[in-house]
């Protein structure tokens, strides 16, 4: 009986370190396929931006990583071709061409804007994209874009911001870190479910 309550005992422990070690680790699973940037033919800034993932681009394009930049999740309610949004004008600020910059506005999820962001590149004759978002989604992305250009020789590298909210291995003692993390294992999930 004691073997058997011992056993029980070890078995509880292993769980529970299995568990808390899945949970940790949830950071790092998400974010993990960011990288370095390569030189690429275009740059594609990701929406839902507060100004990081603009300024990220912009900075990309200044160092001579790219010569076009597009930019995904413009509602085409509100945007006036002529009349540059914030975003475009925060790229031109530092020195991006107005020319060289592509709006998409017809992208409401991450599948879509990957899926246009690719025939954008078909019709330009680009075959490689920088990638631009926060930390937390790089997972959905690297599955989303490379089912977006799986069968074509287009390639992308996943380049992540840097928002000070984020720590990969303690994601979890921050609200806005958690409230990312545990929205994108959902969205990935339901990802698997529908695109993957």
């Amino acid at each position: 009986m004691k073997a058997l309550f011992k056993l029980l005992l070890l078995f509880i422990f292993i769980a529970a370190s299995l568990s808390a070690s899945l949970y940790l680790g949830l950071g790092l699973m998400v974010s993990s396929y960011a990288s370095a940037p390569h030189k690429a033919d275009v740059i594609v800034v990701l929406g839902g931006d507060e100004g990081l993932r603009v300024r990220r681009g912009g900075e990309l394009f200044k160092a001579g990583y790219a010569k076009h930049i597009i930019l995904t999740g413009i509602d085409s309610k509100y945007y006036r071709p002529n009349h540059p949004n914030w975003r475009e004008r925060k790229l031109m600020s530092f020195g991006v061409p107005r020319n060289a910059i592509f709006v998409d506005t017809w992208s409401e999820s991450t599948w879509e804007e990957a899926e246009n962001a690719s025939e954008t590149m078909d019709k330009n004759g680009w075959k490689s994209a920088i990638v631009v978002s926060d930390p937390p989604h790089m997972l959905r992305l690297h599955k989303s874009w490379s089912k977006a250009f799986e069968g074509t020789s287009k390639r992308f590298t996943l380049v992540s911001t840097k928002p000070g909210w984020w720590n990969a291995l303690f994601w979890w003692q921050n609200r806005t870190s958690q409230q990312f993390v545990i929205s994108e294992v959902k969205k990935n999930l339901f990802y698997s479910v529908m695109y993957y």
